[in-house]
């Protein structure tokens, strides 16, 4: 698998995996019908550097966009989104994105990383989290509401980035 940087040329492969993945709403805070603009503004306005995932054939089958989690002094904590398409899920690609994703943030000198929103219910992605080194630091009850489970809690997950090899 080869992740690297995306470009607004490689949105045309992005919106499909985008689509399927908010479309489910069991993950993202996004509604199924967020339209293309939108989506595309997600992964490529301003302050926003996103890469993607590219199978062995050179198809795009993941990204993830970097960010600071806060303004000013707040912005030396990272904060990411991941998706993969569903296609090409427990192939591994989450854990070689959210990998490449902390090399890249303490090389961008953060010194932290911040996910401010995973839904409780989507254990391989709090698992996946917990393996990379994030602890659970809050829940926020009944902050997400899942398409099929009706109102579901979301968690605050953090971890330093000082073992981090940039």
């Amino acid at each position: 698998m080869l992740i690297r940087p995306a470009h607004p040329s490689d949105f045309p492969a992005m919106w499909p995996i985008f689509q399927a993945v908010v479309a489910s709403g069991s993950t993202y805070v996004f509604a199924p019908d967020t339209g293309h603009d939108e989506a595309l503004a997600y992964w490529f306005g301003p302050g926003v550097v996103s890469y993607v995932a590219e199978d062995e054939g050179g198809r795009v089958v993941g990204m993830y966009k970097l960010i600071a989690n806060q303004r000013d002094l707040g912005s030396h904590v990272a904060n990411a989104s991941f998706m993969v398409s569903p296609t090409y899920a427990g192939r591994g690609a989450g854990r070689q994105l959210g990998l490449h994703c902390l090399r890249e943030a303490a090389r961008a000198g953060y010194r932290a990383m911040q996910f401010n929103f995973v839904v409780s219910t989507n254990t391989a992605a709090v698992a996946l989290w917990q393996k990379l080194g994030f602890a659970i630091v809050g829940t926020l009850p009944k902050a997400f509401r899942h398409q099929r489970l009706g109102y579901v809690d979301a968690y605050v997950m953090h971890r330093f980035l000082d073992d981090v090899e940039a």
